[in-house]
């Protein structure tokens, strides 16, 4: 089950301390907006685009990309459910009475060495357990990016979810003058009460 959610995005730049070239977010999103930016400190907006009526449950695309990605665009945002909530309850040998509990099990980037200008996927493989296979859940995907020690992009999605495993891909155009290097990668997924990350990188030759 694959839902995609937002068209092309080109994202302004920011800077931690306030916003350049911000983009224009309806009213009944401003809740949503504000808290963009995972990790507070680091959650300047640099443009956002939310999902129309009939995906906004589904979630919104925030963040946006800064320094060494100035000028980068981020793609379609997309999600696939891969395991149901019973089967991957039986994975984990959970019981209800655990919780709502999130598990990464994988993140990638591919390609993990690129060109400036290329494009990259970062994907992220997580698990919701819950005590109800009906229960709807509210989580954050969110990505981090950094080059040098300086977050350069920070997209991510606000979403609603039942139990089961979940793949989600948010794709990057590089700038055709990206900085060279390892860029680090860190991808979380959070609920009220559970959160787990986990971290890849690529480099840019």
């Amino acid at each position: 089950m694959k839902i995609r959610l937002i068209s092309l995005i080109t994202l302004a730049a920011f800077t931690l301390g306030g916003v350049t070239g911000c983009g224009t977010i309806p009213k009944e999103h401003e809740g949503t907006a504000k808290g963009a930016g995972y990790g507070g400190a680091a959650g300047a907006l640099a443009g956002a685009l939310l999902a129309g009526e009939g995906s906004r449950t589904k979630g919104a695309v925030l963040g946006g990309l800064a320094g060494a990605l100035i000028g980068g665009v981020i793609g379609n945002y997309t999600i696939d459910k891969k395991l149901t909530a019973e089967e991957t309850a039986a994975k984990y040998n959970v019981q209800p009475s655990s919780g709502t509990m999130v598990r990464l099990e994988n993140v990638t980037t591919t390609p993990s060495s690129v060109n400036p200008g290329d494009r990259v996927e970062v994907q992220t493989t997580y698990a919701l357990l819950t005590p109800s296979t009906t229960e709807q859940v509210g989580l954050t995907e969110s990505v981090e990016i950094y080059h040098g020690g300086e977050l350069v992009g920070n997209p991510e999605a606000m979403v609603t979810h039942s139990g089961g495993t979940y793949t989600f891909t948010i794709p990057i155009v590089l700038p055709k003058d990206a900085k060279a290097g390892s860029y680090r990668v860190i991808s979380t997924v959070k609920t009220a009460t559970a959160k787990d990350s986990r971290e890849t990188s690529f480099t840019v030759r």
